[in-house]
This record gives C-alpha cells, sequence and structure tokens, in this order.
C-alpha cells in the first residue's frame, strides 16, 4: 500500500519545488517559511498541505513522543470515533491515502464492509502512516515556549533551548491550544491546590484508572467525554460512577451533522459577522449529544447511573475523599473527575503573553449586550481568511497576522476546519493557500526579477534560435 501511495504522490509531483525565497536572520541562521507547532491530526495535516504548495522550508514540532500525538493515545477514551468510517481528510484528496485504502490493505475489501467505525488506536496508526508516506519531518519531544516579535520575522523559543526565526506560525496544538481545560469555579476548589491529585481529576488529563478501582466516582457533565471516563473507571473495577448535569436530559440532536459538507466549511468564512456569529452562538447553546455507543456502554455497566437537573455548588476536597454539594444533597466520593471540556481564552496560551492583550476577540466586533448574553463566544478570538490573529488596535503588534490559530478557538470565524475530521481537508487547504498567497506577496519584486531574468533556450535546437545580446524588444 505504502507503494502504491508513494507512487500515486510521484505522479502528481509531490513534493514540488520550493519557490520560497531562503532568508537569512540577522544572526546569520537560516529563516524558517513557517513553523508548524503540533503534529496531531491538525498539525500534520497542516504539514503536508504546505509542502503540496511547494513550502518546504518548514519544521513542525511536537511536544509529545512518537505515538503520543493528539489524544488518541493519551486522554481519548473511547474504544472507536463518533466519525463515520467513509470520512477523508488527512489524505488532502489522494484515494491512496484515505483510511479505507490503509485498512482494506490489511483487511480486504470485505473487512472494510464489515467495519462498523474506525478504532481509537487504529486510526491514530494510520495518521503515523500518512507521516512516513508523505515524508513530513517532525521533531517530536519540543515544546513551544515563547514567541516574539523580531523584527519582521517571529522569534520562537523552543523547549530544547532554540530560538528559531519564522515568518509564519502555526498552531496546531489540540483542543487546548486555545486556552486550556475548562475548571468550573466552586467556593471551595483550586485546580491548582496539591490536594487535589489522585482526588480530583480533569478528564482531559491522563488518569490512573486502576488507582480507582473499588472507588465511588462523581463526574461533572454528561456528555461523550465524561461518560467514555465514566466508562473507563467502571470497566477498571472502579464501584460506582454518577454523571451529573444541569440540563434535565442529554441533548438529543448532534447539530454539527447539518453543516459538514463543502458549501458550508468552505462558505462559512465569507459569511458576514452577524451570520457566523448567529450560527455558532446556537450550536454552542444546543451542545452535541454524546454518540449513542458511549451511552449504550455506560448504561449495560452496574454502579453506573445519571443524575440531571442537578448542578454542583461546591468541590470541597478533606481526608480521603471529597464532598460535592448540589443543589438537592451532598455526596460524598473517593474521587471527582471534571468532563468539562476545554475553555476557549488566549489570555491563558503562555506562548502567545507578548500579543494576547492586542488579540482581537469576536467581543471586539459584537454589541456589548450581544457579547455580554453569549460570554462564551464572545472570547473566542476574530480570526482571518487564513485562520490568521488579528489586531485589535492597528500597528501595535503587526506581527499578529503571521500567527495562524488552526485549533478548535478557529471554529466561530471559520467552521469546524481544524479539529473535527469532516473539515481537515478544507481548513489544512485554506490555511496552506492562504500561507501561500502571503509568502508570494511578500516576496512578489524577486519573483518579477526572477522571471525577467530568466533565460531558458527552448528554440536553441532549431535554425530561429537567437542569443540574447542579438534579440531586439523583450528579452
Amino acid at each position: 500500500m505504502e507503494r502504491i501511495a508513494r507512487h500515486d504522490l510521484a505522479r502528481l509531483n509531490f513534493p514540488p519545488a520550493n519557490w520560497v525565497p531562503e532568508r537569512t536572520a540577522t544572526d546569520g541562521s537560516r529563516v524558517l517559511d513557517v513553523l508548524v507547532v503540533g503534529a496531531g491530526m491538525c498539525g500534520q495535516t497542516a504539514g503536508f498541505a504546505l509542502l503540496r504548495e511547494g513550502i518546504r522550508n518548514i519544521r513542525v514540532v511536537e511536544r509529545e513522543t512518537r505515538g503520543r500525538e493528539g489524544p488518541w493515545n493519551t486522554t481519548a477514551r473511547m474504544p472507536i470515533l463518533r466519525s463515520p468510517k467513509h470520512l477523508t481528510g488527512p489524505d488532502l484528496g489522494i484515494p491512496s491515502l484515505t483510511f479505507r485504502a490503509w485498512y482494506e490493505a490489511q483487511h480486504g475489501e470485505d473487512g472494510w464492509e464489515r467495519l462498523y467505525k474506525i478504532a481509537r488506536l487504529d486510526w491514530l496508526a494510520y495518521l503515523l502512516w500518512v507521516r512516513q508516506v508523505v515524508g513530513l519531518a517532525v521533531d517530536n519531544g519540543v515544546e513551544l515556549l515563547r514567541l516574539e516579535p523580531a523584527g519582521d520575522l517571529l522569534a520562537a523559543t523552543l523547549s530544547t533551548g532554540e530560538r528559531v526565526q519564522a515568518r509564519h506560525v502555526v498552531l496546531a496544538n489540540g483542543r487546548d491550544g486555545s486556552g486550556g481545560f475548562r475548571w468550573p469555579r466552586f467556593p471551595s476548589f483550586d485546580p491548582e491546590d496539591p490536594k487535589r491529585q489522585g482526588r480530583v481529576h480533569h478528564t482531559l488529563e491522563e488518569i490512573d484508572f486502576a488507582a480507582l478501582a473499588g472507588k465511588r466516582i462523581g463526574i461533572l457533565g454528561v456528555l461523550a467525554t465524561a461518560i467514555d471516563n465514566a466508562a473507563t473507571a467502571l470497566e477498571g473495577g472502579a464501584r460506582e460512577a454518577i454523571c451529573y448535569a444541569r440540563r434535565s436530559h442529554l441533548p438529543q440532536v448532534n447539530k454539527a451533522k447539518g453543516i459538514s459538507f463543502p458549501g458550508f466549511q468552505r462558505g462559512q468564512a465569507e459569511l458576514d459577522d452577524d451570520w457566523r456569529w448567529k450560527i455558532y452562538t446556537y450550536m454552542l447553546a444546543a451542545g452535541s449529544p454524546p454518540p449513542h455507543e458511549s451511552v449504550l456502554r455506560v448504561q449495560k455497566l452496574p454502579g453506573f447511573s445519571f443524575r440531571f437537573g442537578e448542578p454542583w455548588l461546591d468541590v470541597v476536597v478533606e481526608g480521603d475523599g471529597v464532598t460535592v454539594k448540589t443543589t438537592k444533597t451532598s455526596e460524598r466520593f473517593d474521587a471527582v473527575l471534571f468532563g468539562t471540556g476545554f475553555d476557549v481564552d488566549l489570555a491563558r496560551v503562555a506562548p502567545l503573553a507578548a500579543f494576547a492583550d492586542n488579540i482581537r476577540l469576536w467581543r471586539d466586533v459584537r454589541p456589548p449586550a450581544e457579547a455580554a448574553a453569549n460570554d462564551e463566544a464572545a472570547r473566542y478570538p476574530y480570526l482571518g481568511p487564513g485562520f490568521e490573529l488579528l489586531e485589535k488596535t492597528a500597528a501595535r503588534t503587526p506581527l499578529l497576522s503571521r500567527i495562524h490559530l488552526f485549533n478548535w478557538g478557529s471554529i466561530l470565524s471559520l467552521g469546524a476546519l481544524a479539529g473535527d475530521i469532516p473539515g481537515i481537508f478544507f481548513g489544512a487547504t485554506r490555511l496552506s493557500r492562504e500561507i501561500s498567497h502571503k509568502l508570494f506577496r511578500d516576496d512578489v519584486a524577486h519573483h518579477v526579477q526572477a522571471m525577467v531574468d530568466l533565460e531558458d533556450p527552448e528554440l536553441q535546437p532549431t535554425d530561429y534560435f537567437v542569443p540574447r545580446d542579438k534579440r531586439t524588444g523583450t528579452l
């Protein structure tokens, strides 16, 4: 299969020659055209798309070791993906790079027909295979610590001690890359308090489920991540797991299915602000139901239950357990889990500290009353068409537009193009196209001069060849 895929890539002249002029920083180091931060599904697909554009002077860094990119082998705890098996994306439209091609090479067409949905770890193996086939180099174990302006370049400080300079930086650093874990506020609980260790976990942290065997667990949240963590705990020997919700029932309809088609995925970014705001304030308010597979998984497990219409009022870590006070009662648990997802809050993104106070947010472009009524949506960054951050006050941080937020924080501006499988093809191609445009515009004088200077003696084998110094008119 790998041989076929490489042959198809060769037929497409991949990778094309690099066309971007090389630049040197003032310290003599080579300037990167693009630094991609993160090598999960979004980061590697972005890197692949840039290579297809002939932008080859790139570097992809990933803080985790190989095989731990993204959530698939770490904090994702569902056996299968919720997406249908036929979806494409990381292949960028090349049939022999699709998941189906990879799976059929191992299990045959009959195996594909029998497959219900994609196993989580099969998806990780597939992504690593695509990376290998397209020849995308990744520096694992390297974290971005800080971004700063350096003349007309961005200076990136890495965990290796390196300080590299780049013309563009793509932050493809996952669902927590635009803020971090969402920790609801409670009077008696501080997520930074070391007392929570072993007692209070966020479901998106790495958790030692073996240590929860025989324990009684309270879980705040009833959506996919909360339920899959409850199932994992019970399957690992926990005695009881109770999922709590403010709502009176589970969300019933996945509205995202209604916008997963090319017209919407290409077109949302072209809509005016009123439409984009209307669409995603509705989506955020509606929520999304957990997959029925996840619900079926937990409802058959002894010790599982839902508590609807019972929000938490306080969380108190004391002794060898945790007391949760709800609107109805107080419960004592051995441990509690927060299945509350991620926040979008760029002020919490450490590498952006030099720029954070001048990043334009949706609250800056909506009437104050609307922003106040939709506080979560108002915190999302207001991005340009290439996922680039924009300034709140013009000319204060001009390099901001060279930072591209290719993660979940982009959803309100451009749609679900940088996190969900259905949108990743549209997102990566949009990103690479816009970066290509900017790199070309920056160097247009160079490219035009190269065109003028080009000497290609096409007619030399004929009787009509004229040397350059003897030509008239346009040389």
